[in-house]
């Protein structure tokens, strides 16, 4: 008999237990390359070179190298591909968005007074998106062995029955949470039906061919507004330092389904359920940047950056719903239906992201091109939850260091100058996160573009294509199979400067 046909309650619920992944961690610690037009076609390798706002997010004495005022607005377009081979069936989704990625202004301040070493003062204020969360990953095939009833198995047992019984949805932490909804919806069945049991069993009809979609939509940004002041000493040695304002809003709605045509039973069994989960991450933060430029030569150019941890204060809401179809050799029975319609609002957490460090180097020709390499260093190992007397995030804390790494990236620009037209390119390289250089495999991106220089403004034009490999599991524990993605980003920028 069952035990429930359709259970929902209205409300929301307040938790202390947190839910958070390595995953959630990687969103706001990754870098993004982001910016003008002409920033993005040589590769974002402007450590020593300075002279365009998107620079300084790379190094802050860049603003130092301007000449004038100018002022930049950028839009961009995005269309990001991923293809999908869950089990040795291929499938494809794409999302494209339109925004205006980025936009400021620099401000120059010559010193008059020629006894001084420092020539120069400059203020700038830049804001730019530096990612963009639009997304759409749709994964599906058969899985030979594995159905998802072993999710809510994995968080069922150790609990006693007459927690999962006698509870409310909304009173749970979210451990107990899933293994309530398997539970309620018949997914998974006490071994022993007495109040003090603790071991469970799939109802879901054994075998194996579960035929499993996993669909993945996601949308939001991530904004930096930048407060930049430098200084230049004899036009020879720049110096600069960036406060930085961030703020995020993330929006993320995945729908899991999976049948089976197994041979039927007189049991109870489940043969279809869907299980719908959706997260809303929002909240600010804050970071400091210091630079330094160095004209070794007229040609050759040294630059050094660090950037701080970014210190976020993040909130999370989370809802779910569980629906599984039963049936047996004698009757196909009405679905279970699990809508707590309930809201989590869990209690807001930070989140400290790994500091980095750049180093720069270009070789100018003149008036007519020039050559850059930028190369960073980020150890992952170091990104944190807090509070850490928290159990559940010191565990996570630990797990990141154990399978997070350091990762360098390269980045290398071009651009040579044909009377008003400007030829650029670039290239940029980023080592996986991740110690077994799968879960993220490494980013490829090749970039170009060009410029054309009216006088009194300027228009730049770029393509960037990047692509990287992930393997990121459906669900964190219990069922962790994954699709292998492979992820192709496609951005068009156009960017308006105005000198005074």
């Amino acid at each position: 008999m069952k035990k429930i046909l359709f259970l929902i309650f209205f409300g929301f619920s307040f938790n202390l237990a947190q839910s958070q992944e390595i995953q959630d961690a990687l969103r706001f610690s990754q870098d993004n390359l982001s910016g003008t037009a002409r920033f993005r076609a040589m590769g974002g390798a402007f450590g020593a070179l300075g002279g365009d706002l998107s620079s300084l997010n790379v190094n802050p004495a860049g603003s130092a190298i301007f000449s004038n005022n100018q002022l930049s607005i950028s839009l961009s377009s995005f269309n990001k591909k991923n293809d999908s081979d869950y089990f040795g069936t291929k499938t494809s989704a794409s999302d494209s968005s339109f925004d205006m990625n980025q936009t400021g202004g620099v401000f120059v301040f010559k010193n008059q007074n020629s006894s001084s070493h420092w020539k120069k003062f400059a203020f700038a204020i830049n804001y730019e998106n530096t990612n963009n969360f639009d997304n759409s990953v749709f994964s599906a095939g058969v899985n030979p062995t594995r159905s998802v009833a072993n999710y809510f198995l994995s968080y069922a047992n150790g609990v006693p029955l007459n927690v999962l019984q006698d509870s409310y949805y909304g009173e749970l932490d979210n451990g107990g949470q899933q293994a309530f909804l398997g539970y309620q919806a018949y997914v998974i069945n006490p071994l022993i039906d007495v109040p003090n049991n603790t071991n469970y069993t799939s109802n879901v009809t054994p075998g194996g061919n579960y035929y499993q979609e996993n669909s993945i939509y996601s949308s939001g940004y991530n904004g930096k507004l930048s407060f930049n002041i430098s200084t230049s000493n004899e036009n020879k040695f720049y110096i600069g330092a960036n406060l930085n304002s961030h703020f995020t809003d993330y929006v993320r709605t995945s729908s899991f389904y999976e049948s089976n045509n197994n041979p039927l039973n007189t049991d109870y069994t489940v043969t279809n359920l869907r299980f719908d989960n959706n997260l809303h991450t929002f909240g600010t933060g804050f970071s400091f940047q210091i630079g330094a430029i160095a004209k070794v030569t007229d040609e050759i150019r040294l630059g050094l950056a660090y950037d701080s941890p970014i210190w976020y204060k993040l909130s999370d809401e989370f809802s779910q719903k569980l629906v599984a179809i039963s049936a047996n050799t004698v009757n196909q029975l009405p679905p279970d239906v699990v809508d707590p319609n309930i809201i989590n609002y869990y209690d807001p957490y930070k989140l400290t992201t790994p500091s980095k460090f750049t180093g720069s180097f270009a070789y100018v020709f003149g008036k007519k091109g020039l050559i850059s390499l930028d190369y960073s260093l980020k150890n992952y190992g170091n990104t944190k939850f807090e509070p850490e007397y928290d159990y559940y995030y010191s565990g996570l804390n630990n797990e990141m260091k154990n399978t997070l790494k350091s990762s360098g990236e390269l980045r290398l620009g071009a651009e040579y100058k044909i009377n008003q037209w400007s030829l650029r390119g670039g290239y940029r390289f980023e080592e996986s996160p991740y110690k077994n250089g799968a879960t993220i495999g490494d980013l490829n991106s090749f970039s170009g573009g060009l410029g054309y220089d009216f006088g009194m403004f300027k228009l730049d034009l770029s393509y960037t294509n990047a692509q990287r490999n992930t393997q990121q599991p459906f669900f964190n524990q219990g069922f962790t199979d994954s699709a292998k993605i492979n992820t192709t980003n496609n951005n068009f920028t156009m960017t308006l400067l105005f000198e005074m």
